[in-house]
């Protein structure tokens, strides 16, 4: 159960760490807000959860195996002769190291990208700055899921 704990403390330390960005207040009015944000808009949060995710192993997927195979066939065409076994396991290994880098920044960008939409949604201002095809798929959906209830 620490684990959890632990999982729970990160997660909302980093949206935390985005409201300061975002609002410019201290670290506990942000993590406040971080976490009111939260519970008002959970069900949003957890779709970019789910939908982070796929992306994000899709994304390293596709990193790691692109880096690899274009290493073989670099290791073939320019040395024929040799075993790309050793050159292929280290460039695998930057490969992994590269995409996990990568792809963190990535997660982060979409994390605070939700926090900026909701932040904008919930003053009531900047509806210019929101492109209109999300406008357009939000106000849809809460339509859709108002029809529902």
């Amino acid at each position: 159960c620490i684990w959890c704990f632990e999982k729970c403390l990160k997660f909302l330390n980093k949206n935390a760490y985005i409201q300061t960005a975002l609002h410019g207040t201290n670290f506990c009015t942000s993590a406040k807000k971080a976490f009111h944000l939260i519970l008002r808009n959970a069900l949003r949060f957890g779709t970019m959860a789910v939908l982070g995710s796929v992306v994000h192993a899709i994304g390293f997927f596709s990193i790691v195996s692109g880096t690899g195979c274009i290493g073989y066939l670099l290791m073939r065409a320019m040395h024929p002769n040799t075993s790309p076994f050793v050159p292929l396991i280290v460039m695998l290994a930057v490969a992994y190291i590269v995409a996990r880098l990568y792809m963190n920044v990535f997660h982060l960008a979409v994390d605070t990208c939700l926090q900026c939409f909701l932040a904008v949604e919930e003053m009531g201002e900047g509806a210019d700055f929101v492109p209109e095809v999300l406008r357009n798929f939000v106000s849809e959906n809460e339509r859709r899921i108002q029809s529902k209830d």
